[in-house]
């Protein structure tokens, strides 16, 4: 009976996964995962977890809600994986809460700014590969970074070659724009496809013209061609 009791007075929301340790840490909950081999977010987080490490593992993705239920995470550590893609709502409803998210070392190319919507954490991207356009330029204007690792945040790939291997605070400092340029080649694609609609336009009404013409001329020509006719049969 006093084992049946125990299990009923310890909360689901306390289990630990399997493949993770969970201890305490300052009188809150640390569920360590760290170098588990893990492939993805386990599913079964304790609800009360309030620092979560999750690092070098093999995680590739970081799917929508994928701690909506951990309202008390204040400290997340995804450094050292695989990471590729960061879904736009994968940190919704710990957003507001959390302190410090590490981002730091993975294989990140771009990552959706709503994703990064009411995020007060402070932000680690430190070396992954970075493709430098105006979408990572719009997250380090909204994200607040870690001052310790911006200068690591580095221009893998980026729309003009000079720009590869620099930091990316450097290029911006520099006074390169992405979003300008992104702007300026939005704007040139409408007047290209304006100037198109334009020239078909003209090219209608020339042609249309040109047919009437052709058409005014027999017609006078048939006019002209009748009073002889008329002649020669009087």
């Amino acid at each position: 009976q006093a084992f049946f009791c125990l299990l009923l007075c310890v909360p689901w929301g306390s289990s630990c996964p399997p493949s993770c340790q969970c201890t305490e840490r300052a009188g809150a909950k640390a569920v360590l995962c760290s170098s588990r081999h893990l492939e993805e977010i386990p599913k079964d987080i304790p609800k009360d977890a309030v620092f979560l490490k999750l690092d070098a593992n093999s995680i590739t993705r970081i799917p929508s809600n994928a701690f909506r239920h951990l309202s008390h995470l204040e400290e997340l550590d995804l450094s050292r994986n695989a990471i590729e893609k960061i879904d736009r709502a994968a940190f919704k409803g710990v957003a507001a809460g959390l302190r410090t998210l590490d981002l730091s070392s993975n294989r990140i190319r771009s990552i959706p700014k709503e994703a990064l919507l009411a995020l007060n954490a402070k932000l680690r991207l430190a070396n992954n590969p970075w493709h430098c356009e105006c979408a990572l330029q719009e997250v380090l204007w909204e994200a607040r970074l870690d001052p310790d690792s911006v200068q690591d945040i580095t221009c893998h790939t980026a729309p003009r070659e000079e720009y590869v291997g620099k930091p990316l605070l450097q290029v911006l400092d520099a006074g390169v724009n992405f979003c300008s340029v992104r702007q300026r080649t939005t704007d040139v694609a409408m007047f290209i496809t304006m100037f198109g609609w334009f020239t078909m336009v003209i090219v209608y009404v020339i042609c249309y013209v040109r047919h009437n013409r052709e058409d005014t001329c027999k017609h006078v020509d048939y006019l002209t061609s009748l009073p002889s006719t008329q002649g020669h049969a009087e």
